[in-house]
């Protein structure tokens, strides 16, 4: 009896940019602040594409603050999503043209989220990239490290801790039959 014979390499990468195109597109506050993904493997890099309406401090010139955080989480979720997406794009139980028409699964909700501002951010384009310290089937912790020049050199950085999606969760919202509906107001 033979193993079944691998996928083309190009078919499993074009399988990987397309969800990860979907995912990113899914974020409408990652559009408005024009973060792109770069995917290396398994590894994610975001970038924070500079625009002079992400500027705070117009005498320095520095990048808000604010900006920096949402960065900095926006690339802590997707790591998470990706991370846990990864052997479904692998092994083609993924379905992308689902992922591209709007059916995503649910992504990582923030337990908490602390920044450490390092020096201003300049006014061009910032990386990021989150690295998962522990992920389990309800928590994850990651740390996201965010530069501009020089990798070495961070201008901000990030600890999140987030609740992860849960599979019954998500079964009972794609069956509608099992989903009771709270009338707004009720203390249900």
């Amino acid at each position: 009896m033979s193993r079944p014979r691998p996928e083309p390499v190009q078919v499993v990468k074009q399988r990987r940019d397309a969800a990860l195109a979907a995912l990113v597109t899914s974020v409408p506050y990652a559009r408005f602040l024009n973060i792109t993904f770069d995917r290396r493997g398994d590894e994610l890099t975001a970038q924070l594409n500079f625009d002079h309406k992400l500027i705070g401090n117009p005498f320095l010139p520095a990048i808000h603050g604010g900006v920096t955080a949402a960065f900095l989480e926006v690339t802590a979720v997707m790591t998470l999503t990706w991370a846990n997406l990864w052997e479904r794009i692998e092994s083609g139980s993924l379905d992308v043209e689902e992922l591209a028409a709007g059916k995503l699964p649910r992504q990582p909700k923030t337990i908490d989220f602390t920044v450490d501002y390092l020096r201003s951010g300049l006014p061009r384009d910032a990386y990021a990239r989150a690295t998962i310290s522990r992920s389990g089937r309800r928590y994850a912790s990651v740390h996201v490290a965010a530069w501009q020049d020089h990798k070495d050199k961070l201008f901000a950085q990030a600890t999140g801790h987030f609740l992860m999606p849960q599979e019954a969760a998500a079964q009972a919202a794609a069956s509608p039959e099992f989903v009771t509906e709270v009338p707004p107001g009720s203390k249900d």
